[in-house]
């Protein structure tokens, strides 16, 4: 029960949270398409806070059709529907996990230093590292080392002035999409950034995992725009964690807000019992 009662209670702020969000673009379309910049940039640096022109929580494209055990990882994974919130594992508190987190609503920012690139996540409070480095991808013993990560283990690279991150070691119990679509451990994913503009990013994902998928899953080119300073300033402070909510969740939050919306106004409007 009180998992439920968590999880209808993130459904409503989730979904106020993803029309906040769409608002916001709309309101904001227009300077997004308009604010093309000067013409001169630095290909190579992608830093910014940005958001997506268009989200639909997936790749993008259809899913190739699944392998039996991807079949059998599948099973038992309800997506959200109108009378339900469905058992997707961030309703009852966990993360998103990659890339579900990366196709979300809320804002990312990207911070270039020397040896890597910091991806921050308005949802979550979360930072995900692309080292810049020169280190190898983990594989074979070492990967079964690590073990698997909620966010995996991510090198990036450059390919001319393209940005091509890898990443392996995912956690299975994390869904890849809305639609409770898995992913194995030892799945790769690919994506490959490109700044085409001064305010635009180009994101384009694939995934590689022959043991839950029969070929490939390539996505659809996904578009970022930079956002304008005072869409992510509130009340005189400005950055990406300075929206209406942090974001976060927590079980101790989540219950005390279901009891003082929802359990003590219904206990108050409950008729007195009779003394026996």
């Amino acid at each position: 029960m009180r998992d439920r009662c968590i999880a209808l209670i993130l459904l409503v702020l989730s979904l106020a949270v993803v029309a906040h969000a769409q608002d916001d673009k709309k309101k904001f379309k227009a300077r997004y398409d308009a604010n093309v910049g000067n013409g001169k940039f630095n290909p190579r640096d992608l830093s910014g806070i940005w958001a997506l022109t268009k989200n639909d929580h997936t790749l993008g494209t259809p899913a190739p059709p699944l392998t039996p055990a991807g079949m059998s990882a599948k099973a038992g994974r309800v997506p959200a529907g109108n009378d339900s919130p469905g058992n997707a594992p961030w309703y009852t508190c966990n993360p998103m996990g990659f890339p579900r987190l990366l196709n979300d609503d809320e804002p990312m920012e990207l911070i270039m230093l020397p040896n890597r690139i910091l991806q921050l996540f308005q949802w979550e409070h979360r930072t995900r590292m692309l080292w810049t480095d020169g280190r190898k991808l983990p594989s074979s013993e070492n990967l079964e080392n690590l073990g698997p990560a909620w966010y995996g283990h991510s090198v990036a690279n450059w390919n001319g002035n393209t940005l091509v991150v890898n990443t392996v070691g995912l956690e299975e119990r994390a869904w890849l999409d809305n639609d409770g679509n898995p992913k194995s451990f030892h799945a790769r994913i690919e994506e490959t950034w490109r700044r085409v503009e001064p305010n635009t990013l180009e994101l384009q994902l694939t995934l590689h995992d022959p043991e839950y998928y029969t070929a490939p899953w390539v996505g659809s080119k996904k578009v970022y725009r930079r956002m304008p300073n005072d869409s992510i300033t509130y009340f005189g402070w400005y950055g990406l964690y300075a929206g209406i909510t942090e974001g976060i969740c927590a079980p101790m939050n989540e219950v005390e807000g279901y009891n003082k919306q929802f359990r003590d106004p219904g206990q108050a409007k409950k008729p007195p019992t009779s003394p026996k």
